[in-house]
């Protein structure tokens, strides 16, 4: 379930330098602007490469965000002074570019299961009802509230326009629009999202040169926080790492990488963590090169016990693909470099690599 609390929208035009701060906020009874709202903070909220991050002990940030929390000062109020800052701050960058900020207040909750009709055939009505109350109170207090900001880049589009000429005849002519809004579905370059519970911080951001001084303005300028890697690129680096250390031990980098990845997918079904001790024994059979990659991730300053989110382990270890020096490209879940009932590669006397798929009951043409 998905709930929009608050949102409001600030302009900064930086062509006509003029910036517009509203002074209200978004009327979420439209449904056309209550979907949009909802689908770029669902978007950015599901971003694979939300980096991480905690408030510093001085964040200026983090105080103003818990006196909205505890009721001392409005949305409104707060939305302005983050507007504010940034609207200077990006006023500041060498041919800056035009954007309008969007602060919401929203919650996200998962849905609570349903049982499952051979469980309704075995209960009462009532039972059923009892049983399904319980369910739904179990999942009634896992709602998590954010507060976010995102900076939506405006894009130059063609578009439309009706007239009349001096005849009184219609005419339509084909104008250039310059404050265009990104559609709900595209990646957003900038924005900061605060689960309040646990004031951990997710963001995305690029370096700016604000007055001759390279910054990344949203996680240093404004929300005062530290700068930790994404989960994307925690398990990026986590597989370069077991390919260059199979490559360095003569392994096959591809069973070794798919290995890799079919651990950090079932361990992130119970953990939000890869225990990398027990990584490196799944994944590498002699001690060599679990002794080589466990110097290699500390060099990398990965951490003993990475953190990786679930949604993210699976979106990006579900698959494995390889390419062949002949051009064949083959994509395999990655579980099946393990299991010789599909999939099986074998060296051969020459030198080379065998691969052999088996048991396939059809191919399609893709």
């Amino acid at each position: 379930m998905f709930k929009i609390n608050h949102a409001i929208l600030h302009v900064f035009d930086f062509v006509s330098c003029v910036n517009v701060f509203s002074q209200e906020e978004l009327d979420l009874s439209d449904k056309n602007v209550k979907s949009y709202v909802q689908r770029v903070a669902k978007h950015a909220l599901g971003n694979i490469d939300n980096k991480r991050g905690e408030f510093e002990a001085e964040s200026g940030f983090k105080n103003e965000l818990c006196a909205y929390l505890n009721g001392e000062s409005n949305f409104t109020d707060l939305s302005l002074m983050i507007a504010e800052f940034l609207g200077s701050e990006l006023g500041r960058v060498e041919q800056p570019a035009s954007c309008d900020l969007l602060v919401v207040d929203f919650e996200d909750s998962p849905r609570a299961p349903k049982l499952s009709a051979e469980d309704l055939a075995e209960l009462s009505e009532e039972e059923a009802a009892a049983a399904q109350a319980e369910l739904d109170a179990a999942f009634a207090g896992r709602s998590a509230r954010y507060f976010g900001l995102l900076l939506l880049e405006s894009k130059p589009a063609f578009m439309h326009e009706v007239g009349k000429a001096e005849d009184g005849a219609s005419v339509n002519r084909i104008e250039r629009h310059h404050a265009i809004l990104p559609s709900p579905s595209q990646k957003i370059s900038s924005f900061g999202l605060v689960d309040v519970r646990t004031m951990s911080v997710q963001f995305v951001d690029k370096a700016r040169e604000i007055a001759g001084e390279e910054r990344y303005l949203i996680p240093q300028g404004l929300l005062q926080c530290t700068m930790e890697a994404s989960s994307k690129e925690l398990i990026d680096t986590t597989m370069r790492l077991v390919e260059e250390v199979a490559n360095e031990y003569g392994a096959n980098a591809a069973i070794a990488t798919a290995k890799a990845k079919a651990y950090v997918a079932e361990n992130a079904e119970d953990s939000d963590e890869v225990p990398f001790d027990e990584f490196v024994e799944e994944v590498f059979e002699d001690e060599g090169p679990r002794r080589s990659f466990v110097e290699a991730a500390q060099k990398g300053n990965l951490p003993e016990h990475a953190p990786v989110e679930r949604a993210v382990a699976k979106r990006v270890t579900r698959n494995h693909k390889i390419r062949t020096d002949t051009g064949i490209e083959i994509t395999f879940p990655a579980e099946y470099a393990q299991n010789p009932e599909f999939i099986e590669f074998t060296s051969t006397s020459n030198g080379l690599i065998r691969i052999e798929l088996k048991n396939i009951g059809s191919i399609e043409n893709k």
